[in-house]
């Protein structure tokens, strides 16, 4: 699991990169990114799927806020990322999610 991120000197923009290599994809056919920035819809954001196997998806996010998120396996599973800057309890499921600070 990697996140890049980029910030743009020209607005209060960062480009994210969240990446899962094909290890951690659990041979999944579909990985949806879901969080905040998407009102947790589970269907608006699917990873793109690379020769590799890896799976990547790409956000401009707004500078200065922290955004929670969780990665949806086959809309069955659901996992977070070891390279996130945080993890908050969820009231829904019992569980963390991860926590991205930009």
């Amino acid at each position: 699991m990697s996140i890049k991120k980029q910030f743009l000197k020209t607005r209060p923009i960062c480009k994210v990169a969240f990446r899962l290599s094909k290890d951690e994809s659990k041979d999944a056919k579909q990985i949806f990114l879901v969080g905040d920035f998407n009102g947790w819809d589970e269907n608006s954001l699917p990873m793109k799927s690379l020769k590799s196997g890896d799976f990547v998806a790409k956000l401009d996010l707004e500078t200065g806020r922290e955004y929670q998120f969780r990665y949806c396996f086959d809309h069955i599973t659901w996992g977070n990322d070891s390279q996130a800057d945080n993890y908050v309890h969820s009231s829904f499921g019992g569980c963390d999610n991860s926590v991205i600070s930009l």
